[in-house]
């Protein structure tokens, strides 16, 4: 029986076209030019798969993509989008689209998508993870997070996942972009095929288009064997470019290029190759701000940041740092036979309040030497070895003439309240007295203001 799918344009061409690639490849095709038809069709019939358009009057694609999900929320909805609409596309990936295709797109492009979902249903529930699953993966992964955000952006990673869409990882250095790349490509369509890596910084000077495409025996000097390019050899994978931002201009115009086709052509070859795989691009500096100075292509810049993820700062989710503290005292405790596994009060206040310019990868660095260099079996202030410059520099109390202690002590209080967004229990660390401590006065000042 042919699998029955619903296209929803209020563009006649557009319908007529999907409806003649979809026929063609052997599915059973019914259409709608707008919303509320399209709910009524599906409720009358039972349909495998859902195409619709973002953008529609009177009731968008976001609205049909919502009611079809409160019917039956395990149908797949792919949307269609132009690249003024690729917000609402990311926003519905979020509510829980399977796909969305960038207007305007090839059949080939359509076909693929379409057939790589199909057979994600055949899979049924032998392809489905429980939260246990994806909480092991995620340790897996080393994505240990107790931050709302992040676990939103997490949220966000494994939806889009399972797409093709090409993706774009922006945060400071040390934020964990690597992981999160990792931990799409395990979630991923490709997660079985090869997962390759490239820092774009660091491709040699002339060699960098071989490097990323190939090149044919004897197309250059040196070229005494035809060899795979990054991109071939991530074929039916992912392929992660690191650091783009950093790649030459004249190479960004061969990258587009090979976005846009989906094929390469090696270094003194004539024939094209076509690609398959997920591209993830990787930058620790803000590609708008790099596109405005002219040092990165606005088209090609349009054309990976299909998906933005954006990795908060760890001064950001200072709830993250005492579980990052001690899963990595455990971790360097256990790998080189320390005694380490305790981490003072006195200690934990000070990582709160140190600034972590090197973010997750400082603070696990930081760890680990006092893993090696701690004596005991507690993580002492001492041991930790940071540069007291680094700490936040909080507002300067001011100390006035005739201000009683108590009152100084109040305002100290309320400004590292402030400091930790009203976080009862990193204030009271940060100000060295205990939980209970730190209620009485709050308890206190409230009775006698």
């Amino acid at each position: 029986m042919k699998e029955q799918i619903l296209v929803v344009d209020d563009e006649p061409d557009m319908r007529s076209a999907l409806t003649h690639v979809l026929h063609r490849n052997g599915y059973a095709v019914e259409s709608a030019d707008n919303g509320p038809e399209a709910l009524k069709k599906f409720k009358n019939y039972k349909f495998s798969m859902v195409i619709t358009d973002v953008k529609m009057p009177d009731m968008s694609g976001m609205e049909v993509l919502g009611a079809i999900k409160k019917i039956s929320p395990e149908v797949p909805v792919i949307m269609m989008s132009a690249y003024g609409t690729i917000g609402k596309a990311v926003d519905a990936m979020k509510e829980g689209a399977s796909d969305y295709l960038v207007k305007p797109f090839s059949s080939e492009s359509l076909e693929m998508v379409v057939k790589r979902i199909g057979e994600k249903l055949t899979c049924g529930s032998l392809c489905r993870k429980d939260d246990t699953d994806q909480q092991d993966n995620l340790k897996e992964k080393g994505i240990i997070t107790q931050d709302p955000r992040l676990r939103e952006t997490i949220r966000l990673a494994k939806n889009v996942a399972s797409s093709n869409a090409n993706i774009l990882l922006q945060g400071e250095s040390g934020t964990g972009k690597e992981m999160f790349a990792s931990f799409i490509h395990h979630h991923s369509a490709h997660g079985k095929g090869p997962y390759v890596a490239v820092n774009c910084a660091a491709l040699p000077d002339g060699l960098a288009e071989s490097e990323l495409f190939g090149h044919e025996k004897g197309a250059f000097t040196g070229a005494l064997n035809q060899r795979k390019g990054k991109f071939e050899l991530a074929n039916n994978g992912t392929i992660v470019l690191d650091e783009i931002s950093e790649m030459a201009l004249h190479l960004q115009a061969k990258l587009l290029r090979v976005l846009q086709e989906r094929e390469v052509i090696r270094v003194g070859g004539i024939k094209s190759i076509p690609i398959n795989s997920r591209i993830i691009a990787v930058s620790n500096v803000d590609l708008e701000t790099a596109v405005k100075a002219g040092r990165f292509r606005e088209d090609l810049f349009y054309r990976i940041n299909v998906i933005p993820i954006n990795i908060p700062p760890l001064r950001d989710r200072k709830e993250d740092i005492p579980v990052l503290a001690e899963h990595f005292l455990k971790k360097y405790s256990s790998k080189n036979n320390r005694t380490m596994s305790k981490i003072a009060e006195e200690t934990f206040s000070l990582l709160l309040k140190y600034n972590w310019n090197g973010n997750v990868r400082e603070l696990e660095n930081t760890m680990e030497r006092a893993a090696l260099l701690g004596e005991g079996d507690t993580v002492l202030p001492g041991h930790l070895f940071l540069e007291i410059n680094d700490y936040n520099k909080t507002k300067d109390l001011p100390v006035m003439v005739g201000q009683s202690l108590k009152e100084m002590e109040k305002e100290l209080i309320f400004q590292t309240l402030e400091e930790v967004d009203d976080n009862r229990t990193y204030a009271a660390r940060i100000l060295g007295i205990s939980i209970r401590t730190l209620r009485n006065k709050l308890r206190e000042y409230r009775n006698n203001p």
